[in-house]
């Protein structure tokens, strides 16, 4: 019979996690609440009190129809009749234990590499237990921390290797704040994780039973974050058809633009957002977001200050977010610019779903975890990239996140892991002025706001709309230098509003867009 993987109970019976309750009641509960497989975990008993528990444990879970399995110890599995035996890198062999529990036991093992996991499933296992996702408390010795992206690259290789039919469940910090988007985000496109394994999420739970069953429900539907209702994947002159319809749609609805950015950047950012028909606002508490949230519109979250309020106020911002299903952008400004910021990316990246993340080609690269180079401030400095290497960083970026993602440069880059196109519009002046690339994540994310069919096509219109004011702007006898522009752009980005408000498509004759192959 095939075994139901998506909620994965491992129990901890340490007196810091139970209290006064038996372990036996806290399972019950958990299985109330829709748990679908039990792992009994104990490090600290000697075997005849393990054998007695598993012995209760079995039985309790047999009236449920749930596996139990037994962690590392083959001997308790055997004389308590469990289901199978879960392995970790130094314990048994998947082989040796297979000749001494029969060939119906459920054998998992734990793997936290490709090559992990290609021997794991070479030697028998049943199924993979692969993490550490994020840091947890109930492991000493965690070999690695590998995130949604390694849990995604090792699901590839899995698929790759024919080996896709193992199921596998993540492990290592997952709980109800997180488990849409780890398995959302883990799931590679050939291979989707088969379930999670918790630990603290519902033994450490008043009500367990409460706790499993918010998690079998979260587990069981789409996350509320995404949000694509197209499922048409527009190519490029059908795209550039409906740039002019977005924008317009922008200026009708008016969203909310909640931007949460430095104070040299706010008030610029709030003109260009009037000047496209949005409605910003400047909170960079996040104890406002889930009440902005819940007026319908879009996060712009820009990497300014690291200081570890802004970064508690920027994860609260992202959860209640993608709690109301609202688009957010992340722009990591000056990513590589310090060890303070690498990890601070790293931290936000953990901390929630962006439908658009926006950088330059350094900062892009520290997402991918692909440079330790020093970035100078802001800047991206000067590339050494092949129009096609900037092009895969885009696309790599936007398979690993599911999400669009955009690479700013002389040429912009934008992707969502199935199209990416090259964007050649822009004007000079844009990289002599502050803060053209946070109002441009402004911008975005309005279009995000106001068009939530296809994101790759509110990122393009939002680009446009950008880069061709800036170049209107520009060729504009008032404008002298970059002193004079800033006024003009915001003039242009008004100007193209109201033609498209009239149907008028002249403004993108000159729109420079191409797909990359």
């Amino acid at each position: 019979m095939p075994v139901d993987y998506r909620l994965y109970l491992v129990t901890d019976g340490s007196p810091a996690i139970l209290g006064d309750r038996r372990l036996e009641d806290v399972v019950k509960s958990a299985l109330d609440g829709g748990v679908t497989v039990v792992q009994y975990r104990d490090k600290t008993s000697e075997t005849k009190s393990m054998i007695a528990n598993a012995t209760a444990l079995g039985r309790l879970c047999s009236l449920y129809r749930v596996p139990l399995i037994i962690n590392d110890r083959v001997d308790v599995a055997i004389a308590s009749g469990a289901q199978g035996v879960h392995l970790g890198q130094s314990d048994m062999n998947p082989a040796v234990a297979r000749q001494l529990l029969g060939p119906n036991a459920i054998i998992g093992v734990t793997v936290s590499t490709i090559a992990e996991a290609g021997t794991a499933t070479r030697a028998g296992a049943d199924y993979l237990g692969i993490g550490t996702v994020y840091a947890t408390p109930t492991k000493e010795n965690t070999k690695y921390i590998i995130g949604t992206s390694g849990v995604q690259e090792i699901l590839r290789a899995l698929y790759k290797g024919r080996c896709g039919a193992c199921p596998t469940v993540a492990i290592g910090g997952i709980n109800d704040k997180n488990v849409q988007r780890v398995i959302f985000k883990s799931s590679a496109t050939v291979k989707k994780l088969n379930g999670v394994a918790v630990v603290s999420a519902i033994m450490s739970a008043g009500k367990p039973e409460n706790a499993a069953r918010e998690l079998r429900g979260l587990i069981d539907q789409s996350p509320v974050f995404i949000t694509r209702v197209s499922q048409v994947e527009l190519r490029v002159e059908q795209m550039l058809a409906c740039v002019n319809d977005v924008i317009e749609q922008l200026a009708q609805k008016q969203p909310l633009c909640h931007n949460m950015t430095n104070l040299v950047v706010q008030n610029f950012a709030a003109n260009v957002a009037l000047a496209i028909g949005a409605s910003p606002i400047m909170a960079n508490n996040g104890g406002e977001a889930p009440e902005l949230a819940a007026l319908g519109g879009a996060l712009v979250i820009n990497m300014g200050s690291v200081t570890p309020e802004a970064i508690d106020n920027y994860v609260k911002a992202v959860h209640a977010y993608n709690a109301c299903g609202q688009p957010v952008l992340f722009d990591p400004v000056g990513a590589g610019a310090t060890t303070l910021r690498r990890d601070t990316v790293r931290t936000l990246k953990d901390s929630g779903y962006y439908e658009v993340i926006k950088g330059n080609e350094n900062e892009i690269n520290v997402l991918l975890g692909e440079t330790t180079a020093q970035q100078k401030g802001v800047d991206s400095g000067a590339s050494t990239s092949s129009e096609a290497k900037k092009a895969h960083l885009a696309l790599q970026l936007a398979l690993q996140e599911r999400n669009v993602v955009v690479l700013t440069g002389k040429t912009d880059y934008i992707s969502d892991g199935v199209r990416t196109f090259s964007v050649s519009n822009g004007s000079e002046y844009l990289g002599h002025i502050t803060g053209s690339g946070c109002t441009l994540g402004t911008t975005i994310a309005a279009c995000l706001a106001a068009h939530r069919g296809d994101p790759l096509l509110a990122t393009l219109s939002g680009m446009l709309i950008f880069e061709i004011a800036s170049e209107r702007a520009s060729l504009r006898e008032d404008v002298k230098g970059p002193g004079t522009f800033v006024p003009a752009f915001i003039d242009e980005l008004y100007n193209i509003s109201k033609l498209a408000q009239q149907y008028d498509t002249s403004w993108l004759a000159n729109a420079q867009v191409s797909e990359v192959s």
